[in-house]
């Protein structure tokens, strides 16, 4: 959801693509090296309300209306799309169940690497599909619609967590 919301916003695949490999790279090496340490450390507890917390806080930004919405040029912020894209992918892997398999992962086998580039090759498969129809659609889809919906979607999420109905 979050890939087809950028790719919309942005127009510009390469970019937006390149931005989701560098931080899921970066997540991932750093779930794969702390595997064991990082599932001791964090109780589930307090993951689950992270989570939930992060899930809410995606809702209320995706409410927040762009210029795309007015038909105008779709603004790139003063940090661009791959900046955008690094951060917000950064972040939303934190908790998600592609890190917590990769920590797993990660505390089962030796080979570090090959864990990282294997998890991190599925995420891009799963989100490459998303950044092009998002991009070559961006015209005929209505934003306003498309906001309240994932705005609902990560709300529900975000509830969910809280309430234990989503097991990490």
């Amino acid at each position: 959801m979050l890939a087809l919301l950028l790719a919309v916003r942005f127009r510009s695949p390469v970019p937006i693509l390149l931005g989701i490999a560098a931080a899921t790279l970066a997540n991932h090496a750093l779930a794969g090296a702390l595997g064991a340490f990082v599932r001791a450390a964090i109780t589930p507890e307090l993951l689950r309300w992270g989570l939930a917390a992060s899930f809410l806080a995606l809702a209320a930004w995706v409410l927040r209306p762009d210029r795309l919405d007015n038909g105008q040029a779709p603004t790139v912020s003063r940090f661009g799309p791959f900046a955008v894209t690094l951060a917000l992918f950064f972040m939303a892997e934190m908790g998600d169940k592609t890190q917590i398999a990769t920590i797993a992962l990660g505390a089962r086998y030796p080979d570090i690497p090959a864990v990282v580039i294997g998890t991190s090759l599925g995420l891009l498969a799963a989100n490459v599909p998303a950044v092009l129809f998002g991009c070559a659609a961006a015209d005929r889809i209505p934003m306003r619609p498309v906001r309240w919906a994932a705005a609902a979607l990560f709300a529900i999420l975000g509830a969910a967590t809280a309430a234990g109905w989503v097991g990490l």
